[in-house]
C-alpha cells in the first residue's frame, strides 16, 4: 500500500524547469489550514493526488505531480502561490485537459475559501500543441485598409430586434462613415427577426459595395456561434459569401468548440473574433475564478484573432488591467502569432483620445451606441469617431479638430463630453 502526502507536493526549493507548466493562484485558506497546507493540497488536486492511501506498486506510477513552490503571504489571510506542473501531465493541444487541471476541481475545494487562476508561464512544449492565430494584428494590413490607425468596427443597435432591412441599412451608413467592420453582438445569431443567411448574404454584398465606393475595404465580424457542427456550417457559409471575418462567443462555446472553428477558419481564410461574453462569471471578483489574463492566453493559444479585453476604464464594463493583458497578447511566444486587443463597451468619440493615450493604436475600437446615438445619425457618428482617430493620432486637441471643419465630432463632443457610462 502506498499513501501520497500532501507534503510531497510542496517543495519551496524547487525552481521550474523550461518544460513546467507555471501557474500563479491567489488563494485564502480555509479557516483550518494553513497557506502551506491549503497550496500542497492545490497542487496535489490539480495532478496526481487524492485524500486517500491507495493500493498502487510506485513502481507503476509515472510521477506527475505539481509542486507548489513559492508562497507569498499577504498582510491580510490568503497569499500568493506557484504551482509548477510538469509537461507531461498533459495532453497534447487539448486545451480542455488543460484547464481542467489547472482551473478544475481546485475551484471548490473545502481546503480553501477561494482561489483565483491569476496567471501562467507557458512553455514550448505545451504551445507548440497549438495553432496560434491565422493573423493576429496583421488583419489591419492584410484584410482591411486600416494601416497605421485602429481598426474600427460597429455593432448595430439595438443588438437584437433589428429586422434585416434595418440591420443592413444601418451598416450601410456605418460602413460610409469610416468604419471597417460591422460586427454582430454577442446575442445575435439565427433569431426569427434577423435570419442568419439572410443577414450575412445581404450585408456582405452591401460591403462589396461600399469597399468599391469608399475605396476602402469593408467587411463583416459575423457571429458564428451555435453547436460545433453549426459552426462550422456558418463558418463555411461566410466564407462562400465572400466575407474574411467570423466571431465566436468563446467562452459560452468552449475552448474545444473554438479549436475546431480555428481548423475550419484557416481552410476558408477566415480570421476569427473572439467575443468573451460571460467572462466576468470567472474573472470580475479579484480572490476567486480564472483572470482574464489567463482567458486571454487560451484564446491566443486556440488561434483567435481579434479578442475583447477591455477599454482600461473608459467604457462601461469593470475596469481590469487592459493594458496589461494586451502587451501580453502582442509578447512573443515562441514564434505564435499576436493577437489584435479589442476595446468595446460604452465608447464614443469623446473618449478616444484617452483610449489611445492608454492603449496605443495597435487596437481595434468597437463603438455601437456611441456611433448610432450621434445626434445626427449613424453615418454622422462614424463619421465622428473617425475624426477623433484622426486628431488622436496627429497629437490634435478632440475640440480643436472637431472646431477645425469637423461638424460630425463637434457634435459628438457636444452630447458626450468626456463622460464614461456606466
Amino acid at each position: 500500500m502506498t499513501g501520497i502526502e500532501y507534503d510531497d507536493f510542496l517543495d519551496l526549493d524547487y525552481e521550474p524547469t523550461d518544460t513546467d507548466l507555471v501557474c500563479e493562484f491567489t488563494i485564502a485558506p480555509a479557516s483550518d489550514m494553513s497557506m502551506e497546507a491549503a497550496a500542497s493540497r492545490v497542487a496535489s488536486e490539480s495532478s496526481n493526488g487524492t485524500w486517500a492511501a491507495l493500493h498502487v506498486d510506485e513502481a507503476e506510477l509515472t510521477d506527475l505531480s505539481a509542486v507548489a513552490c513559492d508562497i507569498r503571504e499577504n498582510d491580510g489571510a490568503g497569499g500568493n502561490v506557484t504551482v509548477a506542473y510538469p509537461a507531461d501531465l498533459f495532453e497534447d493541444g487539448s486545451m480542455a485537459q488543460i484547464l481542467s487541471c489547472i482551473a478544475g476541481n481546485i475551484m471548490g475545494m473545502k481546503a480553501v475559501d477561494s482561489i483565483r487562476l491569476e496567471d501562467c508561464k507557458w512553455p514550448e512544449t505545451l504551445v507548440d500543441g497549438f495553432p496560434g492565430p491565422q493573423f493576429g494584428t496583421a488583419v489591419a494590413r492584410e484584410k482591411l485598409d486600416a494601416g497605421d490607425r485602429p481598426v474600427l468596427a460597429t455593432v448595430p443597435k439595438p443588438k437584437v430586434g433589428l429586422s434585416t432591412d434595418a440591420h443592413v441599412d444601418i451598416a450601410e451608413q456605418a460602413w460610409r462613415g469610416g468604419v471597417d467592420l460591422l460586427k454582430d453582438d454577442e446575442n445575435l445569431t439565427d433569431q426569427y427577426f434577423n435570419p442568419f443567411e439572410d443577414r450575412v448574404e445581404r450585408s456582405l454584398s452591401v460591403a462589396r459595395e461600399l469597399t468599391e465606393e469608399t475605396g476602402e475595404k469593408k467587411d463583416y465580424l459575423v457571429n458564428i456561434t451555435a453547436e460545433t457542427d453549426e459552426m462550422v456550417r456558418r463558418a463555411e457559409f461566410v466564407a462562400d459569401q465572400g466575407g474574411g471575418f467570423i466571431m465566436v462567443d468563446v467562452v459560452t462555446a468552449g475552448w474545444s468548440a473554438v479549436q475546431t472553428v480555428r481548423d475550419v477558419a484557416e481552410k476558408h481564410d477566415l480570421a476569427i473574433h473572439a467575443h468573451r461574453a460571460m467572462h466576468a462569471a470567472f474573472d470580475r471578483m479579484d480572490h476567486h475564478g480564472v483572470s482574464m489574463r489567463t482567458l486571454a492566453q487560451v484564446a491566443r493559444l486556440c488561434g483567435v484573432d481579434h479578442i475583447h479585453t477591455g477599454t482600461a476604464g473608459l467604457g462601461k464594463l469593470e475596469n481590469e488591467d487592459t493594458p496589461g493583458i494586451n502587451a501580453w497578447l502582442k509578447s512573443d511566444l515562441y514564434g505564435t502569432n499576436d493577437v489584435l486587443p479589442v476595446a468595446s463597451g460604452g465608447l464614443h468619440p469623446g473618449v478616444i483620445d484617452a483610449l489611445i493615450d492608454a492603449l496605443g493604436t495597435d487596437i481595434a475600437i468597437q463603438a455601437g451606441g456611441g456611433i448610432h446615438g450621434h445626434p445626427d445619425g449613424t453615418e454622422a457618428g462614424a463619421r465622428a469617431l473617425r475624426q477623433s482617430v484622426e486628431a488622436s493620432m496627429q497629437g490634435l486637441s478632440l475640440r480643436d479638430h472637431a472646431d477645425a471643419g469637423n461638424p460630425e465630432l463637434a457634435a459628438a463632443l457636444d452630447k458626450w463630453g468626456a463622460e464614461t457610462p456606466r
